[in-house]
């Protein structure tokens, strides 16, 4: 007896989902490295930045206490986008009995496809990091030396000089991150918890992360940036940086990078009454981006 349709879609969707779902839970998730992630239920995500107190007043005796306000500094948006990708398995390859093994090596194509654009579009926040036609809510790149302060004056999350990864970058980089500022330009005490490199400069990272003296040289001296446990996180490597020498710090500011999920992956099958096709559809919604650029140090390699 002939299987209809419908019950071959009840047969099939089951096995297939599953081996979606464990294909694309091989693959890397190495978004999570960078980004916070969180849900969402609208069609865009804004986080408005805050423009906080001064310094407090001395109040002498029998005055009045002195009052300040806050303000709102400059609002992050994230537009959430849907990333959908679907086959389809012909009618003759089901007449030949062909679903199982062209079912099971198109789903893994499709669950490798989806991984995959999700890592491009989360690395792409960095990959533009020092690109002003990227700006965020600021109106300034992720990485510039000219942010503005919402009470006058600007700050640089990026080297003065642009220079490559090395013991001095990185150091330096290291001493710019705890100079930081908030928005009435008062010392915030930021410090570097993450060194992000391209696969190009993995052996760079773990040179002068994890070696015992200093690299490069004969001298007995310690490797201070190890010594003193400053990169707590060490440093990881992301496959998706396109430039082979730029280099990132991820600083532990809160409301920084920010993964917002709209809607969870999805897979769905159905039958296509007009070719007979059976057709396969992965989907998910999501939103990469970033609130305060102080989340990052960043360096375009000289």
């Amino acid at each position: 007896m002939a299987i209809s349709r419908a019950q071959l879609v009840k047969e099939l969707e089951p096995g297939l989902n599953a081996l979606f779902g464990m294909e694309y839970d091989r693959y890397d998730a190495q978004h999570a490295e960078i980004y916070d992630t969180e849900s969402s239920d609208r069609a865009f995500e804004e986080e408005v930045m805050l423009v906080g107190f001064g310094n407090a007043q001395t109040k002498a005796e029998g005055a009045g206490v002195s009052f300040d306000s806050a303000s709102e500094a400059f609002t992050a948006r994230y537009n959430h986008e849907t990333i959908a990708l679907a086959f389809a398995l012909t009618e003759e390859a089901m007449e030949d009995n062909l679903y199982d093994r062209l079912g099971a090596r198109y789903t893994r194509a499709l669950a490798r496809s989806m991984s995959h654009t999700k890592q491009v579009k989360a690395a792409a926040i960095l990959n533009n990091a020092f690109d002003s036609n990227f700006a965020g809510g600021d109106g300034k790149e992720l990485c510039a030396t000219d942010h503005p302060l919402a009470g006058g004056g600007t700050f640089r999350n990026e080297l003065a000089t642009a220079a490559d990864l090395n013991e001095t970058s990185l150091e330096n980089s290291l001493i710019d991150i705890s100079t930081f500022v908030d928005e009435r330009n008062m010392i915030i005490a930021l410090r570097g918890t993450k060194l992000i490199v391209p696969t190009q400069l993995q052996f760079v990272a773990d040179r002068l992360l994890e070696s015992t003296l200093r690299t490069g040289t004969a001298d007995n001296d310690v490797n201070a940036i190890n010594n003193m446990g400053m990169l707590p996180e060490g440093y990881v490597v992301n496959n998706f940086l396109t430039d082979p020498d730029a280099f990132f710090i991820k600083t532990d500011t809160p409301n920084g990078f920010k993964h917002f999920e709209r809607t969870p992956m999805s897979t769905g099958m159905e039958a296509d009454f007009d070719s007979g096709n059976m057709r396969f559809k992965a989907r998910e919604r999501y939103s990469f981006g970033f609130s305060d650029p102080r989340c990052v140090f960043g360096s375009p390699g000289a």
